[in-house]
C-alpha cells in the first residue's frame, strides 16, 4: 500500500534498548541466542532493511561495550518507556521515517520486516502489525513516520507514555500478526523457551 501523491521519507532504524529488563532481571540486550546477543541479532535485521540504524540508550547506558560499538541515539527525554527513544530520535532526526523494533524479539526475522516495509504507507502516521493475542497495534515493530511526531509529543505532555495508545488514535495501517515472530521474552523462563523453540528450528 502506499500513499498516492506522498513523498516518502527515508526509513531509518532505532533499535530500543532502554528498557530496565526488570522482569528478565538482566540486560534482555546481552542475552544471547545461538550464540549471539540479541541486541546484535536484531540490529542486523535493522542494518539490512534500513538506509541507516541507531541504538536507543539511556545515558548510563552509553559506556556499555556491546552498545558503544554501534551507532547511539541517547535517551532526551525522561525515563518514560518506549516512548523516550522514538521522541528523542525524531528530534535528531525529524524528517524521516522511523522503523522502531524493540529489543526483545529473538524469533523476528528478515521476512516480517520487509513484509512492514513493503506495506508501508508514507501518507499515514504509521504502520505497524496487529498482535496475534489482541487485536491492537504493536508499537514496537511499526514504522513511524514524521507525522506521528505531533500525536506522541501531545501524548508526552499529557503524561501518556503509551505508543500503542498513540497508535490507536494515530492514522495507522494495520497489518495481520505475523505469526509468531513478535512474541518476545520477558522472563527467565520465557528466555528458556525462546532458547529451546530456536533451537527446533535450527
Amino acid at each position: 500500500m502506499s500513499g498516492q501523491g506522498t513523498t516518502a521519507a527515508p526509513v531509518y532504524g532505532l533499535l530500543l534498548t532502554g528498557g530496565g529488563s526488570r522482569r528478565m532481571r538482566r540486560d534482555k540486550a546481552h542475552l544471547g541466542y545461538g550464540g549471539e546477543p540479541q541486541l546484535l541479532r536484531a540490529w542486523r535485521l535493522l542494518d539490512q532493511t534500513t538506509e541507516r540504524a541507531f541504538v536507543s540508550v539511556r545515558e548510563q547506558q552509553r559506556e556499555d561495550p556491546l552498545r558503544a560499538g554501534l551507532p547511539m541515539i541517547v535517551d532526551t527525554y525522561d525515563a518514560v518507556g518506549p516512548a523516550a527513544g522514538i521522541l528523542s530520535a525524531q528530534d535528531l532526526y525529524p524528517e524521516v521515517a522511523w522503523l522502531v523494533l524493540a529489543c526483545d524479539l529473538p524469533l523476528l526475522d528478515l521476512e516480517t520486516l520487509r513484509r512492514l516495509l513493503t506495506a508501508r504507507d508514507p501518507a499515514a502516521d504509521a504502520t505497524a502489525f496487529t498482535s496475534r493475542s489482541d487485536g491492537l497495534p504493536e508499537p514496537l515493530c511499526a514504522i513511524w513516520e514524521p507525522t506521528s511526531n505531533a500525536r506522541l509529543l501531545q501524548g508526552y505532555r499529557a503524561g501518556e507514555y503509551c505508543p500503542r495508545k498513540v497508535l490507536i488514535r494515530s492514522n495507522a495501517v494495520l497489518l495481520d500478526p505475523p505469526g509468531d515472530a513478535l512474541d518476545n521474552a520477558n522472563t527467565p523462563e520465557d528466555f528458556e523457551q525462546m532458547q529451546t523453540l530456536l533451537d527446533a528450528r535450527a
